[in-house]
């Protein structure tokens, strides 16, 4: 009994002495290690679904480097898992599926497409970067449709997992789970070292003041097109992994709706932090299998979901454990702060109702304006026509008489002279 109290309050203070952000990785990552521990209970699917969350989780963080980081939000961030996964397929189609040849061409053949493509696209900003990265994503994803030795539209079934040193150890759901787990945190580390090195302050720099780190000397575009390129190769590892989990690659992991997705991921988890796309990644993919049991239309119901979300959680889910270990979100400050909320909305739904209102009377009264105008004009212009007219048919009507005056007066000399 003392040696486990003791166990216990050693464990207690080493827990105490962890940052919140410690904390929660342990919180996220222990659940993740013992999930298979509980599939048993919980059934085999678990395995594939927590896989499937971790490999999109590995994406958006490579997407948060991006769009955390560097400020770049990519609208193409998929074409580097379509392209990891076909790399690493087309090899195992001719017989080459090892992991020694499989993974270094998916992270490769990914780096090298986001470096020919960041190349030009990391020279823009804002909205021009997005649509030029939509535009490079697109174009990823229709060569993918056009190549019919590989299933073109159809895709590419794998004709096995990679295969480790010869052996198929990957067609077990639970050792490819903990390689997917072991992926996650590697890259989990990798982030947190390299946001916290000078390169990921550099990045930070020139996100918040561009100007400023280019008058001590730092260049965006090669930091950018570095981060850019990292982003793409981490990507390409999510691809290799994916493909591996479904045995399975189609143009549709390329598709701008699946950088749609992605975006959402690191949205809904929140940027600006580790944690934050790895919780997005499963939320998303929770809400996802949830509300699929439902209704096929279950976006219908996650997109009010998401805009309830960003109303009311700022920062995503992240933000809102944040503000919880803050304590801004008690149950009294947060009872104020709906109310607070609801009130703004209301004053700001009056402000904007008294303003239609106030443009619906000023049209109303510059249409009767423009109407009263226009009625005095046409009297006016009736007024004139009538004058015309009146002048005119006097004038016609003296001349008659003076021609049948003068008609008689010819007549009566010419009878006289008779």
């Amino acid at each position: 009994m003392l040696a486990s109290a003791r166990i216990a309050s050693l464990a207690a203070a080493q827990w105490q002495a962890l940052s919140f952000e410690e904390r929660l990785a342990m919180g996220l990552f222990v659940p993740l290690a013992l999930l298979p521990v509980a599939a048993p209970v919980l059934g085999g699917y678990v395995l594939s679904v927590g896989a499937r969350a971790m490999i999109l989780a590995i994406a958006a963080l490579s997407l948060e480097l991006l769009i955390g980081v560097a400020g770049l939000i990519s609208f193409g961030h998929a074409a580097f898992l379509g392209i990891g996964a076909y790399a690493a397929g087309i090899l195992a189609s001719h017989d080459h599926g090892t992991l020694s040849l499989a993974l270094p061409a998916a992270i490769l053949s990914s780096a090298l497409f986001a470096l020919l493509t960041g190349s030009i696209a990391v020279r823009t900003r804002g909205v021009y970067f997005i649509m030029i990265t939509l535009a490079f994503g697109q174009m990823a994803f229709f060569v993918a449709t056009s190549l019919a030795p590989y299933g073109g539209d159809d895709g590419l079934t794998w004709p096995t997992r990679t295969l480790v040193l010869g052996t198929r150890v990957l067609k077990s759901e639970t050792v490819f789970y903990y390689v997917a787990f072991a992926a996650l945190g590697a890259v989990y580390v990798l982030m947190g070292r390299l946001v916290g090195s000078r390169f990921g302050r550099v990045l930070r720099g020139l996100t918040d003041n561009e100007r400023r780190m280019e008058a001590i000397g730092f260049a965006p575009y090669p930091y950018r097109l570095a981060a850019y390129v990292m982003a793409g190769a981490v990507c390409g590892l999510a691809g290799f992994l994916l493909g591996n989990e479904v045995e399975f690659v189609s143009p549709a992991y390329m598709h701008w709706q699946r950088s749609g997705e992605l975006i959402l991921m690191v949205l809904l988890g929140g940027s600006g932090t580790r944690h934050g796309p790895i919780v997005g990644a499963i939320a998303y993919l929770l809400l996802e299998e949830s509300l699929a049991r439902f209704t096929e239309h279950w976006k219908v119901i996650l997109g009010p979901l998401l805009v309830v979300l960003v109303l009311f959680g700022r920062g995503g889910i992240a933000g809102i454990l944040e503000r919880w270990r803050l304590g801004e979100l008690g149950l009294g400050k947060l009872g104020g702060a709906c109310a607070t909320t609801a009130r703004t909305q209301g004053e700001r739904v009056l402000r904007e109702l008294r303003q239609v209102a106030a443009q619906v009377a000023a049209q109303v009264a510059g249409a009767l304006e423009r109407a009263i105008a226009r009625a005095k004009a046409s009297a006016a212009a009736l007024a004139a026509r009538w004058r015309r007219c009146t002048v005119g048919a006097g004038e016609a009507l003296l001349s008659l008489v003076l021609i049948l005056d003068r008609s008689i007066s010819t007549a009566i000399a010419r009878w006289r002279r008779r």
